[in-house]
């Protein structure tokens, strides 16, 4: 990965040797696996290491690890898609509690009337929340504030 000149052709597989040698640089296990379709690249770790320390404190690492990816396997490139970096099904188990307490501030902003504001999340997170309640009667959502401290609101519909 040092040199340049061996450094692929493929995104998905710069994508590859960037996360394999962070897991080298943290002395981890595991195996990175790619999909690969039209509109994304899911570069996943699996293995059976504990990943936290990759992941970090609310994916911060993982997030960040990710955005690297998508800018190391696009450099030069024109065509881009979305990068998606896992480990340890974290996506999954992060968008069941994203929708989790989604439900709840719906259900907090229907019963009490009022406002509810969310916990600053990533723009990624963000879009979990909306496409969970944009199905949901007597709520609406929107997202308010500046980055890093975006949130989402979710408040009741006002009926007339």
């Amino acid at each position: 990965m040092s040199d340049l000149a061996d450094w692929p052709d493929s995104p998905a597989e710069r994508a590859r040797e960037l996360v394999e040698g962070v897991l080298d640089e943290l002395d981890l296990d595991g195996d990175v696996e790619i999909e690969e379709d039209d509109d994304r690249i899911l570069v996943t770790v699996v293995g059976e290491d504990d990943y936290g320390l990759l992941i970090g404190k609310r994916g911060q690492t993982i997030d960040a690890l990710q955005l690297l990816c998508y800018q190391a396997a696009f450099r030069g490139l024109r065509d881009r898609k979305r990068v998606i970096v896992d480990a340890a099904g974290y996506r999954g188990r992060r968008k069941e509690t994203l929708e989790s307490r989604a439900d709840r501030a719906a259900e907090q902003a229907l019963t009490n009337n009022r406002v509810v504001e969310m916990d600053p999340m990533s723009a990624q997170e963000r879009r979990v929340v909306h496409e969970r309640l944009k199905g949901r009667s007597g709520v609406e959502t929107y997202s308010e504030g500046d980055e890093p401290h975006r949130c989402v609101i979710v408040a009741p519909l006002v009926s007339e």
